[in-house]
């Protein structure tokens, strides 16, 4: 990997991070789409787990005051049942098909609250939610639009949303390190090197994005979250149909 490449992963790194600092999500799915243009799906989802264990982790302990605990312990619980289900399966991703599916997860944050009633500070929804939350952040990659169905029509503040959800991401891409251990192992020194550099701006555009997600508005959080996530959608949609044809 050349200067020129690690520099600019480092600024890709930094800006997601500073994006999932301020909306909880988005920024894992840029770097995702950007990892799948220089990866095979299994290794790009990994590093991915890597990056995104850093930044969502530092955003947990900047938010720790705010994290609920009780939808936490919840979450893993089913985090945990459905590695162990796709562990067994023995679950190999392709790339075209990770594209489709994240690109179709914009959908959710659109249905109207009456058709999905989910709430993560019940207990079996925050199950379920961490059931699909590790399902697919093992199968494509990424959850965060999924998650979010089961955060954002809550009445927590935006706040204990990005914090909470910052716990449940960091173990779930955890579990998506482990799963992807191998692809993970293949990677060259350098790259794993560029990764470790990587670390340092996760945790930067962590502390940026946690900044501005305290001058804004619960409002304006949810509005923007729906639409980032639904133009950041379009491109994987764009991206998967174009591996297809």
């Amino acid at each position: 990997m050349t200067a020129v490449i690690g520099l600019a992963f480092g600024a890709s790194v930094f800006l997601t991070s500073a994006l999932s600092g301020v909306f909880g999500m988005a920024g894992g799915l840029i770097l995702l789409w950007l990892l799948l243009l220089l990866l095979p799906a299994s290794s790009a989802i990994a590093v991915h787990g890597v990056i995104q264990m850093v930044a969502n982790g530092w955003r947990a302990v900047r938010s720790r005051a705010f994290i609920d605990y009780r939808i936490v312990a919840f979450a893993v619980l089913g985090l945990l049942a459905i590695a162990a289900v796709l562990t067994l399966a023995r679950y190999t991703p392709e790339k075209a098909t990770v594209c489709i599916a994240i690109g179709l997860m914009p959908i959710l944050v659109w249905l109207p609250k009456s058709l999905f009633a989910l709430d993560a500070s019940r207990p079996l929804h925050a199950f379920i939610c961490g059931v699909i939350a590790g399902g697919l952040n093992i199968t494509v990659g990424i959850a965060g639009p999924t998650i979010d169905v089961f955060f954002i029509r809550t009445a927590m503040d935006r706040r204990k949303i990005v914090a909470t959800k910052a716990v449940v991401q960091m173990t779930s891409h955890a579990l998506k390190v482990i799963f992807y251990a191998r692809s993970a192992l293949a990677l060259t020194p350098d790259e794993w090197l560029a990764i470790a550099a990587a670390a340092p701006f996760a945790v930067l555009g962590t502390n940026a994005g946690h900044a501005i997600l305290h001058r804004i508005t619960d409002h304006h959080f949810r509005t923007w979250t729906r639409w980032i996530v639904t133009v950041i959608g379009a491109f994987y949609m764009a991206q998967g149909l174009m591996l297809i044809l």
